[in-house]
């Protein structure tokens, strides 16, 4: 009997001190959520559930019929401003030029007019034969004349040199340019109804099927990189000193080899291990969670593992 209870005795060390070595944990991953700004029917859902997808690769896409005709009228101001633009930029058409020209003409000879009937009333004034109202109606009518052919003449340069025209010029150029902005807006919106997948990954789930409505900010697959699994697990107080970021360590699962894992995450807080992984005596002590990144793994999140230091 003594032997007896000597090899019990030595078997209850050896699993104690095998508790000692490895520490309980779980696969986790970090998944990127896919959703667009908008809101919108589901009109294309290009992947499937479990399936890889590339960067680069469609996921889905909402309807557009809204966003293409805002960003069609977005172009035709952007076209519009652009020949508005151009046409302030070279002096008026010669119809134009000619028309200003005969106005110019009629003006000078209505002056020349006004000069003549000027003069005879002056004359008649100094010899007492009419009023001096009249006189001073016929001044003033000249001056009127005069005035017109300075503004027909003016009118005429401006549409001679198109450097006269810079106020309209700048207006139109901030006009032209709000325009790009609008365009640009318009395309943005419309880039953002179908979203493609932006890194390499397994598509982890989807959460809406086609013809369905999707609101605004709402994921509709869910996309798992490689990258983005890691380790989850608790270790005492006292085995705090032998980790640290970057250290290597051993994870294992029931029916697969060992992979490696660097330690990526301790935290400065002790809390309590989750009671759904761990036996009753642990889930009363204080642990501290450390989490690592897997090197090539082929394990799934929520798979639970051992943690053994290498």
């Amino acid at each position: 009997m003594r032997w007896f209870s000597l090899l019990c005795l030595l078997l209850v060390v050896s699993c104690e001190k095998q508790n000692d070595n490895y520490w309980q944990g779980y696969i986790e991953g970090e998944y990127v959520m896919l959703a667009s700004p908008y809101a919108g029917q589901l009109q294309k859902l290009h992947v499937r559930r479990g399936e890889q997808t590339a960067v680069g690769k469609p996921v889905f896409a909402l309807e557009q019929e809204s966003e293409r005709a805002a960003r069609m009228e977005a172009e035709q101001r952007m076209k519009a401003s652009e020949a508005r633009l151009e046409n302030l930029g070279v002096a008026k058409r010669a119809p134009e030029i000619e028309a200003l020209r005969a106005e110019l003409k009629q003006a000078q000879v209505a002056r020349q007019l006004a000069e003549k009937n000027l003069a005879r009333e002056e004359e008649l004034v100094k010899s007492g034969a009419t009023s001096r109202l009249r006189y001073d109606e016929l001044r003033s009518a000249v001056d009127r004349d005069r005035a017109r052919v300075a503004e027909v003449e003016a009118q005429l340069r401006q549409a001679q040199m198109p450097v006269g025209r810079d106020a309209e010029r700048k207006a139109a150029e901030g006009d032209l340019e709000a325009a790009k902005a609008s365009l640009a807006q318009a395309a943005w919106r419309l880039e953002q109804k179908s979203v493609a997948a932006p890194v390499t990954g397994l598509v982890h789930d989807t959460y809406f099927v086609e013809g369905e409505w999707v609101p605004a900010g709402r994921p509709v697959a869910a996309l798992l990189p490689p990258g983005n699994v890691k380790v989850r697990f608790y270790v005492p107080e006292a085995a705090l000193s032998s980790l640290a970021l970057g250290k290597e360590l051993q994870v294992r699962c029931d029916g697969c080899q060992a992979v490696v894992a660097k330690v990526s995450y301790i935290s400065a807080q002790a809390e309590f291990t989750p009671p759904v992984l761990y036996s009753k005596e642990s889930r009363t002590k204080l642990m501290f969670l450390v989490e690592a990144r897997l090197e090539g793994s082929n394990l799934r999140p929520g798979q639970p593992v051992d943690v053994t230091p290498r």
